[in-house]
Parts: C-alpha cells; structure tokens; sequence
C-alpha cells in the first residue's frame, strides 16, 4: 500500500466508543477524527448499536461521514471469539435490538459473576470488594472485562489494566456466550448489512489453515476481510488481500481503536496513527449497494 493512497480520503473502519468498552463517547470519536484528517470513520461496538445515533449525528455536524456497525463475539467449530464485523447494518432492525437484549442480558449476568469471584479473592484477602453498581454507573450500554479491570486499578488492587487481567479477570474468568458465526452473518444480512471478518490473524496466524476457513467462511455469506489493521505484517496484509480478491470479497481496515492505555491488552493507543485509503470504504459502499438491490 503507497503512503499516497492512505493520504487520500484516510478512514478508519473500526473504532470502539463508550457503548462498549472504549474511552471516548461517539461523539468525541467524531471531533477526533475530524482533528487528525479522517474522512470517514465506522462506529463498531461490541455487540451494541447504542451509539450509532450519537455518533452520525455527530458526523452531520462536524463534516465526518459515519458509517453503522457492530463487532459481533462469534465462534465456529474449534474457534472461540471470532469478531464478526457487520457494515452498513439498519440498527433500528427490532430482531438485531431483540438478539442484542439477550446477548446483554447475559454478558450482564456473566460479569457480575466475575465480579462476585473477584471479591470473593479479594475478601480472602482481606480487602474492600468492588460494588457492581458503581462500575455500571460509569459505562454506557454495558459492562464488560476491561470496566472491571479499570476499577482493579483504580482501587490500588493492580497496577495496570493488563496486571489486572493476569492478577483477577483471567483466573476468575467465566465462558463468554457466542453467536454461532453463521448466526451471526444471518443476523448482519438480515439487518441489512455486509459481513466482514475482523482482524482474521488474532482467530489463527496459520495463514495455510485461513485458505481452507475463507473457503468455509465464504459459503456461509461472509462478505469481506479486514486486512489493514495494526498488527498484521506485510506478508499478511498481502496473503488476505491475495485471498479477498481471488474470492471478490470486501477489503477493510481499521485501528480497532478503544482510547486505552498502552499497558491494556486491547488495541489502538494512539488515534489517527493508524488509517486505511478511502478505497476500502468505496467497496464497502458498492457491496451495500449490491445487497440492498438482491
């Protein structure tokens, strides 16, 4: 990729805000994209649409187009967390509300119950417990690990968001629930969407073994790839892109950005250092074109 096509329309297509696990409210990712150049940004916050309103209303005022999306936790046979990326999705569909309700509702319950064995640690030794209210009180549409983690840290039980994860959110960890990921690429179809594969290298990096999954993952609807992210190596980033044009899939890209510290496992440390060309946004925009008139 020549440094002049990112300079050209730079986007980022995968940004978390406040609705989930990010830092920053949506419209606070507008202003900053706006601020470093952005031409377009997609709001994609796990398993949550709770932004997206904010977030174009946003982009209507500052000169940022904003696209709706969403990052689904899915799984397939052997892989767990799969991140499935669904574009262009009509976030007021009542089934993707409906699914949305009872994927919270459980993720809820699955953190207070983390919560509950970490305070069960921590009374053993013989510290104040986190009050589950308090953290929810200071989250938007939900509650996740990191918002946990946060308050770790912020109590002087850790010292950094990742040495709380090692020190509590690992050992007190409770399976997460998945949508079966041709569930999941239904309920972005049905929504009006395109399906695209987030950051495929953190699911697998046998880029030999991702060959015969594009085959398996293409059959069930999936749409696109995103190729362009942080992490992945030239070599990668040339073997998906090989691999979505010889199937006539979407190419995306983004910083997968949360606003989170560098100490915290997640990704995206530095807004604006990371953007993809505008073409990846032009692809998205004609494959949404194509499935709305199918």
């Amino acid at each position: 990729m020549l440094p002049s096509e990112i300079q050209e329309r730079p986007v980022d297509l995968h940004l978390h805000s406040t609705c989930s696990d990010g830092l920053s409210s949506p419209t606070t990712l507008v202003t900053m994209a706006r601020n470093v150049g952005l031409h377009a940004i997609a709001l994609c916050d796990h398993d949550s649409v709770a932004g997206i309103d904010e977030a174009v209303a946003a982009g209507a005022e500052y000169g940022v187009e904003v696209l709706s999306g969403i990052e689904l936790s899915s799984m397939w046979n052997s892989f767990q967390d799969i991140h499935l990326l669904g574009y262009g999705i009509d976030h007021h569909s009542v089934r993707l509300q409906e699914e949305l309700i009872l994927f919270r509702s459980f993720r809820l319950e699955r953190n207070r119950r983390i919560l509950d064995r970490i305070n069960e640690r921590l009374r053993r030794n013989r510290r104040g417990v986190l009050d589950f209210h308090e953290i929810q009180g200071g989250t938007g549409d939900t509650v996740g690990r990191p918002h946990l983690a946060r308050a770790l840290v912020a109590k002087g039980y850790a010292r950094s968001v990742e040495d709380a994860f090692q020190r509590y959110l690992i050992p007190c960890n409770i399976p997460k629930r998945f949508f079966p990921l041709d569930q999941a690429i239904r309920l972005v179809h049905d929504s009006g969407g395109i399906a695209v594969m987030a950051h495929p290298l953190l699911s697998t990096s046998d880029l030999a073994h991702w060959e015969k999954l594009l085959d398996e993952y293409t059959a069930m609807g999936l749409d696109g790839i995103e190729i362009f992210t942080p992490n992945a190596s030239v070599t990668e980033t040339d073997f998906f892109l090989r691999q979505a044009r010889r199937r006539g899939m979407v190419v995306t890209g983004g910083s997968d950005f949360h606003g989170m510290p560098a100490e915290s496992p997640l990704q995206g440390n530095s807004f604006g250092s990371f953007t993809v060309p505008g073409w990846c946004l032009d692809g998205v925009r004609k494959a949404l074109g194509e499935r709305s008139t199918s």
